[in-house]
């Protein structure tokens, strides 16, 4: 258990899975699971910021597929960076939810089931559905807002981007806040944590960036920064946080390319590289080289995702395009945002291999 206390105001405790966290203390719950086959019990950690001063309720997730790594590191990052005796409010740190595919280094559960799809879940259902069900009375419906940290999936890699839905005002505000490379609007999938969130009146920011079982520095740091950056709008008491370097670029409609014939893609352009329509993107080539089939941008816009898998089958996605609000300014901003995150004192060089 972590525990830092100084003098605090009367302030009623924040409760989380039947224990008590003073006002103006930091705690590390071990919220109990279940038990696995051999009898160890599994607890998902919620590192517990309860400041001595009113404000909101905030949850930062990962890991909800356990091998979405690249939040933990991001949460990890965010939290050397808040003061109890500043803080304002309640923080909920949750690096690993998933903690079965976290040490497989797996998305799933041992049931096969995602996480993601399952929410608000049951307390006598499935293991999926008895997590997600534990998410949401503990975390979920306790909260105000939350981050949500993913990645791509295996052989794939995405461009930080910020995912919210329509008809949430305070999550759109929020989005621009963050400063991440784009915001995209998304619709609601049923059982995911998003919808969950939605239906408790919890404004919940969704950032994918990078690529499963891998840290991608300019994602950390995209993410580190605008949490803090959503923490200090919400005047939570962290320190003031640089500006955005440039606006996010925003788009409402996205494609994935997909790849015609079976063969070997050979990738031309990068994640965050902006395309106009028709625009080649790649090649999808048979190992002779005697068939090279251009792979074409359906729209104009960015590539905020693409396979990293040359091997590929007829109907597999290769490149995914947002198509941009206003791409006139669209790449430029996109480089400024970068440029940034690279000249950022938040950052101490010397841990970055």
């Amino acid at each position: 258990m972590v525990r830092a206390k100084f003098w605090a105001e009367k302030r009623a405790p924040f409760e989380l899975a039947g224990q008590k966290i003073a006002a103006g203390t930091v705690e590390t719950i071990d919220v109990p699971v279940s038990l696995l086959s051999n009898h160890a019990a599994v607890s998902m950690p919620v590192r517990v910021f309860h400041g001595s001063k009113p404000g909101p309720v905030l949850f930062i997730s990962a890991a909800v597929h356990g091998d979405e790594i690249i939040g933990v590191e991001i949460i990890r990052r965010v939290i050397q960076n808040v003061s109890i005796k500043r803080l304002r409010g309640t923080l909920l740190c949750i690096p690993v939810v998933n903690a079965y595919g976290f040490i497989a280094r797996q998305r799933y559960l041992p049931d096969r089931r995602d996480l993601n799809r399952v929410f608000p879940g049951s307390a006598r259902g499935s293991l999926a559905a008895q997590l997600a069900h534990m998410f949401t009375t503990e975390i979920i419906a306790r909260s105000d807002y939350g981050i949500d940290l993913h990645s791509a999936g295996l052989h794939r890699e995405n461009l930080p981007q910020i995912r919210i839905s329509e008809g949430r005002p305070k999550a759109t505000e929020l989005a621009d806040v963050f400063g991440a490379p784009a915001v995209l609007v998304s619709k609601l999938r049923d059982g995911s944590l998003r919808q969950t969130a939605a239906d408790n009146n919890c404004d919940v920011l969704l950032m994918e960036s990078g690529e499963a079982l891998r840290f991608d520095e300019f994602a950390i740091r995209i993410g580190t920064r605008g949490i803090l950056r959503v923490m200090e709008h919400l005047d939570m008491g962290v320190r003031k946080q640089s500006t955005r370097a440039a606006k996010s670029v925003h788009s409402d409609r996205t494609r994935w390319v997909r790849a015609e014939e079976g063969g070997l893609f050979r990738s031309t352009r990068k994640i965050g590289q902006f395309v106009e329509k028709g625009e080649v993107m790649g090649y999808v080539s048979d190992p002779f080289g005697d068939i090279d089939l251009p792979v074409e941008a359906p729209v104009k816009g960015i590539i905020i995702g693409r396979t990293n898998l040359p091997v590929v089958n007829m109907g597999d996605a290769l490149v995914h395009v947002a198509e941009v609000v206003r791409p006139d300014t669209a790449d430029e901003r996109l480089t400024q945002i970068e440029e940034a995150a690279f000249e950022d004192e938040l950052f101490d060089e010397d841990e970055i291999i």
